[in-house]
């Protein structure tokens, strides 16, 4: 390994190591093995995903340390859970305010921005009170590229 790629590695993990401090984890092997794919993902990856990408560099890692670390993340707000149909939860890095479309043809699920959506009269829904909302849209991408689902494209 270079010196300079020895550094960047270095520094990478100081900054998770930050991170998860900042979060009140503790950084471990294995929790900074999960929590440099997981939040460094674009995709909604399931805890074992998760287990099998981490697995390929620390083959000693188990399930349950997986599966344990993933749910301390969603507790200290490092990344959220999604059920989506038929019980799958998946984990999202992104835990900002955002709505999903699922790709019908993939099944790969994207982030849409907050703002690409418009609804409405949540507050005014008779006898509950919402915490929280999302819109989940499913169908198929199109094969432009680098186009953002809730996004228009420039027809």
């Amino acid at each position: 390994m270079t010196g300079a790629r020895a550094f960047l590695i270095e520094r990478g993990v100081r900054q998770l190591s930050a991170i998860l401090r900042q979060h009140h984890i503790q950084p471990s092997a294995q929790r900074l093995a999960v929590a440099s794919y997981v939040l460094d993902t674009e995709d909604h990856p399931s805890a074992d995903q998760v287990f099998v990408r981490v697995r390929r560099g620390h083959p000693g890692i188990s399930r349950a340390t997986v599966y344990n670390t993933l749910n301390r993340f969603v507790r200290e707000g490092l990344l959220r859970t999604l059920v989506l149909s038929g019980g799958r939860v998946v984990f999202d890095p992104n835990v900002e305010p955002h709505h999903h479309f699922i790709d019908d043809a993939t099944g790969r699920i994207h982030d849409v921005p907050w703002d690409a959506l418009r609804v409405s009269r949540v507050d005014a829904l008779p006898g509950v009170d919402v915490r929280e909302y999302q819109v989940v849209l499913r169908g198929r991408r199109h094969a432009a590229r680098g186009r953002t689902p809730g996004r228009p494209s420039r027809s």
